[in-house]
């Protein structure tokens, strides 16, 4: 559609006019915003465009905003929040899509934009440049940090699988783990591929690890998230950051078994160990039971060797030290000859001794005759007179048959001058018949009179002695 041209003639004036023979009539921007979008819509009504995302945004609203670019042009999209919900993988800035929908207008800004009804990465080649960034950032996070890493327990009581329930891979964990050690599995069900998938199998992962201990549902000790082998884009659901994220906070140990050998996944970095396949992810979650068993039998039968080890070695030990040892004849050999010698000594040492007394005995026995003995006592009865005679000889008591008196003080000593009886307040006389205690004072104090037997001269020997 085109209008007629101005008349060149006639300059532009003050107040719009109509022009003579122009049928054009002036229209409101509005009137010619609703052109331009019925145009473009009804020429470009279904376009699909491939174009490098720049500027994403995601709005309060849950629509997405951004634009589609090469290195020559650059155009905006929209996504509306119901069909942002149909997307199978978390679109960003970089990444080459391509985007199916309609060409409009949005007359608000004056610009036309694409209103994408779907979006899709442009190829595996896409797919895995995205892979290789977001993978690189989850590292530069730590998110893969080997010392994140959690040893797995080695008998778990209870298990947590996370997978599809339905489809060959529960199956086979289940069948793996009975074989091996029977234990408890608790299947959370997720979509493990598709829409909404990625978004399950964290929300299943998050809630085994909110579990707590002791409540009504036992919380696993292990973690298996698993799921059989695809292409790239059926595995995607594990790529995502929410699944990568959700892996690395739980605070139980788990075990990423999604896909084949060849398979990796953002998942398996993230996970505690990688399992090449679902069953061997049982395989590394318990210990063969029979194998437990043995290893227990053969550890008990070494601890009762090592048990018996030390006995055994003591016996040998002392065997061996037995044989080097003498008999014990030739122990006793030396010492009873010894004894042998002592006792002759001893045998010859009594008979000398005996001859040696033997002799004394014969040489004092001369001196012990009865004529030699009666000799030796009438001397000693001579000695003994004299010494009886010096004794009545010096006894002051013997002259007192003669009418002499011997004056003791208090204390027994003889008195012998004035002087030292006028210190006593009593005196003792000593007659031959008796005491007589006096006072030094007028009245005399009269003691009883103690009878006393004197030696007399005609008394033999013996008499004076007594």
């Amino acid at each position: 559609m085109s209008a007629p041209p101005y008349p060149q003639e006639e300059p532009a004036g003050l107040v719009a006019k109509e022009a003579a023979g122009d049928n054009a009539v002036a229209l409101s921007v509005s009137e010619i915003s609703g052109l331009l979008k019925r145009v473009v819509e009804d020429r470009f009504g279904y376009v699909r465009v491939r174009g490098e995302i720049s500027g994403f945004k995601r709005a309060a609203s849950g629509h997405i905003y951004m634009a589609l670019k090469d290195e020559n042009a650059r155009l905006e999209a929209v996504m509306w929040r119901g069909t942002t919900q149909r997307l199978n993988f978390q679109p960003e800035d970089g990444l080459e899509v391509i985007a199916t929908g309609k060409l409009t207008t949005y007359p608000g800004r004056s610009n036309y934009q694409l209103v994408i009804e779907r979006m899709e990465v442009a190829g595996e080649g896409a797919l895995l440049a995205l892979l290789a960034r977001n993978k690189a950032r989850f590292e530069a996070e730590g998110l893969f940090d080997p010392a994140r890493k959690r040893a797995l327990p080695y008998v778990p009581r209870v298990i947590g699988v996370v997978t599809s329930p339905t489809g060959a891979v529960i199956r086979d964990i289940l069948h793996r783990l009975s074989d091996r050690f029977p234990c408890q599995v608790l299947v959370w069900p997720v979509l493990v591929q598709g829409q909404g998938a990625a978004e399950q199998v964290a929300a299943a992962v998050r809630g085994f690890s909110a579990l707590t201990p002791g409540g009504a549902m036992p919380r696993p000790d292990l973690v298996i998230v698993a799921r059989g082998g695809g292409s790239i884009e059926d595995l995607w659901a594990f790529n995502e950051e929410v699944v990568v994220r959700a892996v690395a906070d739980c605070t139980i140990p788990i075990i990423s078994a999604v896909g084949h050998e060849t398979d990796t996944t953002l998942c398996d970095f993230a996970a505690d160990r990688r399992a090449p396949t679902p069953t061997a992810a049982a395989e590394m979650a318990v210990p063969v039971r029979a194998e437990l068993i043995n290893s227990l039998g053969e550890l008990a039968l070494r601890g009762r060797r090592a048990v018996l080890r030390p006995l055994q070695l003591g016996r040998e030990r002392l065997a061996a030290r037995a044989e080097r040892l003498p008999a014990p004849q030739a122990l006793l050999t030396p010492h009873a000859q010894r004894l042998d010698e002592l006792a002759e000594r001893l045998r010859r040492g009594l008979s000398d001794r005996t001859q040696l007394a033997r002799g004394q005995l014969q040489r004092v026995a001369g001196g012990l005759s009865a004529p030699l003995l009666k000799a030796r006592v009438s001397a000693a009865q001579g000695r003994l007179d004299g010494l009886a005679r010096l004794f009545l000889s010096l006894n002051p008591d013997t002259v007192l048959e003669r009418g002499y008196v011997r004056i003791t003080g208090p204390d027994g000593r003889t008195l012998t001058s004035r002087a030292l009886a006028a210190q006593e307040s009593t005196l003792a006389l000593h007659f031959h018949d008796g005491d007589l205690a006096v006072s030094t004072g007028s009245a005399p104090v009269r003691a009883p009179i103690r009878p006393k037997t004197a030696p007399r001269p005609d008394d033999g020997p013996q008499g004076k002695l007594l």
